[in-house]
C-alpha cells in the first residue's frame, strides 16, 4: 500500500513538469536579400505558443544599435501566435549577418533569432517579374492555378525563381502530396541568375472532382522549415475525362445568372446572389459547391433542379478574411450536366473609392 501511494504521488510531481510554454519561431534564420542604403529595414518574425501554458516575451535584445525590436505584449495562450518585429537602419554598405536574443518564461536561456542580407546603394531590378520576395530567393508567384484539368491528364505549370544571392541556390519544393512532383532547370541557380521549378500534376492520382488544393514549400536553404512565409497554395480543378461523359437524349443543362459577381468592400460582409437554372430536359443535380477561398460562404436553396427551375445561391464574403488567403475568391460548382460538369463563379472586391 505505501508503495502505491509513493508511486501516485511521484506521478502528482511529475505532471507540472510537462506543462510549461513553449516558444517556437516560424524561422531561425531571416534571409532579407538585398537592402536599400540608409532606408530602415523591417524583419517579421513569427512564432507560436506549443506549450500548454501562456507564452510571455520578457524582452528581446538586439545584437547592435543598429536595430530595434518591438513585440507582442501580455500572455499568449497555448496555441496562439506573436510576432517580433525588428527595424535595421541599414547605415553600412555591404553583407551584414545579426540577431536578437528571445528572453521569455519558456526558459532561462534565450532564443537567437537571425536575419541576414546585403544592403546596396541601388537594388536590382527583380520585382517586376518575381514580385514574392523570400529573401535570399524571389518567385513569380507564390500561387499556381491547375484550372480545369481531365482526369487521365499529365500537366504542368512553371514557377519562375531568381536567386537573389552571390552563391549557388538549390532549389527544392517540400511537402508536395503524391499527384505532384517537381523538376528543377537548372538543380543549381548561380547567384544573381534566374531558374525554373516545373510543378507537375499527374491527374490519375486524383480521387475527386471539382477543386483539389493543398500547400508546397520553397526551401530557400537546406534544412529549411515550412512556414507561411515560403508557403505556395496549389489548386487543381479535375474534370471528368471524356470517355466517362454520359450522353443521352435527355440532359440537364446548367446556366448561371453570373459567371462574375463585383463586389464593393464597405461592409464586414457583402453579399450577392445568383440564380442556377435547369434549361435542360432532365433533372439537374449539383453535387458539390467548393470554395477557393475561405472568406466566401454560400448556400443553395435546392441541389437538385428540375428542367426549366432554378435555385437561389446566396453568396457572403468576410471583409476581414479575404487578406490570410493567398487564393482568388471564387466558387466551382459541380454537377452531372453533360457538357459542362464544373463552372466557376469568380467574385471581385473593389475598395468602396474605386469608381470603376
Amino acid at each position: 500500500m505505501i508503495r502505491k501511494l509513493l508511486f501516485f504521488c511521484t506521478i502528482l510531481l511529475a505532471v507540472p513538469a510537462f506543462a510549461q510554454p513553449r516558444f517556437v519561431p516560424d524561422t531561425e534564420i531571416n534571409k532579407t536579400g538585398e537592402v536599400l542604403f540608409q532606408k530602415p529595414y523591417t524583419v517579421v518574425f513569427g512564432f507560436t505558443n506549443k506549450g500548454s501554458k501562456p507564452l510571455h516575451i520578457k524582452k528581446v535584445v538586439p545584437s547592435c544599435g543598429c536595430a530595434k525590436a518591438t513585440y507582442t505584449r501580455g500572455n499568449i495562450p497555448p496555441g496562439e501566435r506573436g510576432e517580433i518585429t525588428v527595424e535595421y537602419d541599414a547605415g553600412i554598405l555591404g553583407t551584414f549577418s545579426k540577431y536578437v536574443e528571445v528572453y521569455t518564461n519558456a526558459g532561462k536561456e534565450p532564443e537567437f533569432l537571425m536575419f541576414q542580407g546585403r544592403v546596396v546603394a541601388e537594388l536590382s531590378d527583380y520585382a517586376t517579374g518575381y514580385p514574392i520576395d523570400l529573401g535570399n530567393v524571389r518567385m513569380s508567384t507564390n500561387y499556381i492555378e491547375f484550372d480545369n484539368v481531365r482526369k487521365g491528364e499529365i500537366v504542368y505549370v512553371d514557377l519562375n525563381v531568381v536567386n537573389a544571392e552571390r552563391t549557388a541556390y538549390s532549389p527544392e519544393l517540400m511537402h508536395l502530396p503524391p499527384y505532384l512532383h517537381a523538376e528543377y532547370m537548372p538543380a543549381s541557380i548561380p547567384g544573381g541568375k534566374t531558374g525554373v521549378v516545373r510543378l507537375i500534376l499527374d491527374s490519375n492520382q486524383l480521387t475527386s472532382l471539382g477543386l483539389n488544393q493543398t500547400s508546397v514549400y520553397l526551401a530557400r536553404y537546406s534544412g529549411d522549415k515550412i512556414g507561411e512565409s515560403n508557403e505556395i497554395v496549389v489548386s487543381a480543378v479535375l474534370l471528368p475525362s471524356t470517355e466517362t461523359i454520359a450522353t443521352g437524349d435527355k440532359k440537364p443543362d446548367m446556366k448561371l445568372s453570373a459567371n462574375e459577381v463585383v463586389l464593393q468592400k464597405s461592409a464586414k460582409k457583402m453579399k450577392a446572389e445568383v440564380l442556377v437554372t435547369n434549361e435542360g430536359e432532365a433533372p439537374l443535380t449539383i453535387h458539390n459547391l467548393q470554395l477557393f477561398n475561405h472568406a466566401v460562404s454560400v448556400s443553395l436553396s435546392d441541389r437538385v433542379i428540375l428542367p426549366g427551375k432554378s435555385a437561389k445561391m446566396k453568396i457572403t464574403v468576410k471583409k476581414n478574411l479575404l487578406a490570410r488567403f493567398k487564393s482568388r475568391p471564387r466558387i466551382l460548382l459541380v454537377s452531372d450536366d453533360a457538357d459542362e460538369p464544373v463552372k466557376i463563379i469568380n467574385i471581385t472586391v473593389k475598395d468602396a473609392t474605386d469608381a470603376s
